[in-house]
């Protein structure tokens, strides 16, 4: 449904509409994506655990390892001793903490989740008019356009509740992983949402009710307030978002300058931050998984529909593009991507599908779970695109300067803080080279 409302909305409310989305322990997720039987099992995702391995620390632990102590940032020594490693341990070891429970330890593979996260991005994207990627497991969405705050046939629920259900559910659909997602007038209660019914949650703030929803929160779960500000707090005698909110602004400037009122109307429901994209997108993509492995005329029908769609998308937003795509995903869950660069910008669907195909053509015989196409390194400017001989809009027999190349995932980043969600979050994550 690219760029359509919901049925129902033809009178939108005016006030604003913003999603935002957490990827719930989003590395352990995407290794129970490629490893279905951890589901439900601790998992840790980390560096250092192998033998001989003197420096370590975890990137991210699931609900289930966090049970037992384990923490993103911790040392892996101290996880191991919380939670040791299955099939590496002496069930003993597990009696200092009163278990005999293992943990399923992983290397971090962030090829892996780049991967996975230019999917989600995909939907993203699709789903919302304006985007703005916090993280590779996080994102703001404005959604004012595409629904409504109105209740449905006078219930308790609105539009703008069943399109945060449909986003929800194209990520668990199409992807595989949980996601959870507050519903908000503006971002930072929407970001306070969806921290507030982790995992797989999603809360819904209306506009009227977003300052008696965050008045009995402790002060620390209101937006920007970390650590060490709600240790100042507290010496202050404010304890609860409502005691920020009722604070002397005044006093707040003394104490934090310009931040401490800034902080107090984020507490009292007031942020006119608008969601502003992070950048043009660099690839647009779009997916489709087979509920049984695909055959070669499926993976090609398929692969086609996916061509025509990818270009019109590109057309909408007046993009074009110097790279064509493909994903496959072959039993149990290998990912190949191919690509193939021309030697300028175009706009050219009949060329997406020949390209795709072509490159398509080199898993023959392969079944499939999963098939995508793309089109990156996209030119938004206007007039740039260039006259290719040999190739035109319905795609002929002419020549392709470039070559194939494999993998297709933009490369991993370095290891940063630890989010809300207990994961250390790699930085700006891109949706394509």
């Amino acid at each position: 449904m690219s760029g359509e409302t919901l049925p129902g909305v033809d009178d939108p409310d005016p006030s604003r509409i913003v999603l935002h989305v957490d990827m719930d322990c989003f590395y352990a997720s995407c290794e129970r994506l490629r490893e279905p039987a951890l589901r439900g099992e601790p998992v840790v995702v980390g560096m250092g655990y192998e033998p001989g391995e003197t420096f370590g620390a975890v990137a991210t632990a699931s609900y289930e390892a966090r049970a037992y102590g384990v923490e993103s940032a911790q040392p892996i020594s101290q996880a191991l001793e919380a939670l040791p490693r299955v099939g590496d341990a002496d069930p003993a070891e597990g009696a200092a903490n009163g278990t005999d429970a293992r943990g399923h330890y992983r290397p971090v593979d962030l090829d892996y989740y780049q991967s996975v996260a230019a999917d989600i991005a995909g939907i993203l994207e699709d789903c919302a008019d304006v985007v703005r990627k916090v993280s590779i497991d996080e994102a703001y969405l404005d959604v004012t356009d595409r629904t409504a705050w109105r209740h449905v046939d006078g219930g308790d629920r609105t539009l703008a509740e069943g399109y945060a259900r449909h986003v929800k559910g194209r990520i668990v659909d199409e992807v595989g992983v949980p996601a959870s997602v507050g519903v908000a007038p503006n971002m930072s209660a929407a970001k306070v949402a969806s921290d507030h019914d982790k995992p797989d949650g999603l809360v819904v703030v209306e506009p009227g009710e977003v300052a008696s929803f965050l008045e009995p929160l402790p002060v620390d779960e209101v937006h920007g307030v970390g650590p060490v500000t709600a240790d100042q707090f507290a010496e202050m005698g404010i304890e609860t978002a409502g005691d920020l909110a009722a604070a002397d602004p005044a006093a707040l400037r003394e104490a934090f300058g310009s931040r401490g009122p800034e902080l107090r109307d984020r507490a009292r429901g007031v942020d006119d931050r608008e969601v502003t994209p992070t950048g043009r997108p660099k690839s647009l993509s779009r997916e489709s998984a087979f509920g049984e492995p695909a055959d070669d005329a499926e993976k090609r029908e398929t692969v086609s529909a996916l061509a025509a769609d990818v270009a019109a998308r590109a057309r909408n937003r007046e993009a074009t593009y110097r790279t064509i795509g493909i994903k496959i995903v072959v039993p149990p869950f290998d990912v190949n991507t191919r690509e193939r660069s021309l030697s300028g910008p175009v706009d050219a669907p009949g060329l997406v599908e020949e390209v795709a195909l072509e490159l398509l053509s080199e898993f023959e015989g392969d079944p499939a779970r999963k098939v995508g196409v793309r089109v990156s390194n996209l030119s938004f400017a206007a007039g740039e695109q260039a006259r290719l001989d040999g190739w035109d809009d319905e795609g002929s027999d002419g020549g392709v300067v470039g070559s194939d190349a494999n993998g297709g995932v933009p490369d991993g980043r370095s290891v940063g803080e630890s989010d809300a969600d207990g994961q250390v979050s790699l930085d700006e994550f891109e949706s394509g080279r």
